[in-house]
């Protein structure tokens, strides 16, 4: 490969510090009926979540691992901890944060970002919560941003009837571990009407080697209400494999819009089998803006459901696939009312053998009259050893509907550089240019000013070093 046409990864520095391991409990490694009575008694759970629990838990050893996609049979979930607490206390005083967990957060930008431009931010270490806090005036307005594990006991009643009705423990098989293992994870309540025009934040940092993550994300727009949810999430490098099994469900009723932006930036050695669900009502709006950038294998598919008369859904996604890693992502649209609309545009870059590979899924039900839907996806390789698919399934079940998809694979250009050289620019800043024009219509939308992370890795600091 030409010298002009090779660039560095990141530099993954900052995120790869690692703190000591202390934790005030540790579940055992693997999945026993004991080990999950354990995680929920340590959690002083009502009764019903832990019944749920263990039925996710019968669910989960009862179905396979699934054969498609990105190999995964390297992950041993015998040898996984899925529940770490850490030797910290829930805080809404950032200045009460144990200093090393603080520093962590501090170094990725994210108390910075709460005093500049966020309404409410959440920061989860490990497998619990340390730090929330929203903005009195909106406490004022009825709006609920709590962590799930209170969300569970203050506001049992919304929590039971919409907790995991979305993503069911029935899906496959890590919504079913997720089912019975989940732990964190932020709980938001908007009342119809309330728009929160500041975007909220949750924080996920892994810091236990072969440990798990499950937090779960539960959102409610009433009627009418509008807001931007944004989660971060990343973990240090470590030789034993981690694992990334969150759910997020989202429930937007009539007229409500919610911007949902996404950077996730895990470790190399991290499998990311993250699931992640929106309902739309009529009216109603969803907007995914997500980047995936980190992990050894992910599999991510945020899935729309358009059950309203005009409800509308926008995907707007990028992965950067470097050495060593399988990143299978995409989008999935379920068109089931009359006048829905929705747009998917992804983006992907693949170097030093990365695999990029876009998998989405756009159905049309029989009710789905007057529906429109727009996919686009665009792979940039940028060397002869990356790879990068598209598969982008259709199921129509009307003929009355509008849609259009378009699929491009390109590689980086010598002669492009070589032009832009001969103008004067440095032969950096030229491959610079170019993978920056590629990612630009995504980068664009994501929500840069909110943290140093995001800049970071949406700018692509293209001459960093491998993490």
């Amino acid at each position: 490969m030409s010298d002009k046409t090779k660039v560095n990864d990141i530099d993954r520095s900052l995120y790869d510090q690692k703190n000591e391991d202390k934790y005030r409990f540790k579940s055992h490694k693997g999945l026993t009926p004991s080990v999950i009575k354990e995680i929920s008694k340590e959690k002083n759970e009502p009764a019903w979540m832990t019944e749920f629990r263990l039925k996710s838990l019968k669910i989960y050893q009862e179905k396979s691992v699934p054969d498609w996609g990105a190999d995964i049979s390297d992950l041993d979930m015998d040898n996984i901890i899925t529940y770490v607490r850490p030797d910290a206390d829930l805080q809404n005083d950032w200045n009460q944060v144990p200093e090393d967990i603080k520093n962590t957060f501090d170094a990725l930008g994210i108390p910075e970002a709460e005093k500049e431009s966020l309404a409410g931010v959440g920061a989860q270490y490990d497998s619990e919560v340390v730090y929330h806090n929203l903005k009195q005036e909106l406490v004022e307005q009825g709006v609920i941003y709590m962590d799930m594990e209170n969300a569970v006991k203050e506001h049992e009643d919304i929590v039971k009837e919409h907790f995991m009705k979305l993503i069911t423990p029935n899906d496959h098989k890590f919504s079913a571990l997720h089912g019975a293992v989940w732990s964190g994870g932020s709980f938001v309540y908007v009342p119809a009407g309330i728009d929160v025009d500041i975007p909220l934040q949750s924080y996920f940092r892994q810091n236990a080697p072969g440990s798990g993550q499950f937090e779960h994300t539960l959102i409610i727009l009433e009627d009418g209400a509008k807001a931007h949810f944004i989660e971060g999430c990343s973990a240090p490098k470590y030789s034993v494999n981690n694992l990334h099994a969150g759910a997020v469900e989202l429930f937007i009723n009539k007229g409500a819009q919610l911007r949902y932006s996404t950077i996730e930036n895990w470790s190399r050695n991290m499998y990311n089998l993250n699931t992640k669900r929106a309902l739309v009502a009529e009216d109603g709006v969803i907007e995914w803006v997500s980047g995936s950038f980190g992990s050894k294998v992910s599999m991510l598919y945020p899935m729309s459901i358009l059950k309203g008369t005009r409800a509308r859904a926008e995907f707007t996604g990028i992965t950067f696939a470097a050495e060593g890693q399988y990143l299978d992502t995409g989008a999935q649209v379920i068109h089931a009312a009359p006048d829905t609309t929705s747009t998917v545009n992804s983006r992907s870059i693949s170097k030093d053998g990365g695999y990029a590979y876009y998998r989405g899924l756009l159905k049309a039900t029989k009710e789905a009259h007057g529906a429109k839907a727009s996919v686009s996806c665009e792979s940039l390789m940028l060397d002869n050893q990356s790879k990068s698919d598209t598969l982008p399934i259709m199921k129509l079940e009307t003929d009355d509907i509008d849609i259009g998809h378009e699929a491009k694979v390109g590689r980086i250009s010598e002669e492009a550089i070589f032009y832009l050289m001969s103008r004067g620019i440095s032969e950096e800043e030229a491959k610079a240019m170019i993978v920056r024009g590629f990612v630009e219509p995504i980068a664009s939308e994501l929500p840069l000013e909110y943290a140093v992370e995001l800049n970071n890795l949406i700018n692509l600091e293209l001459e960093g070093t491998i993490g």
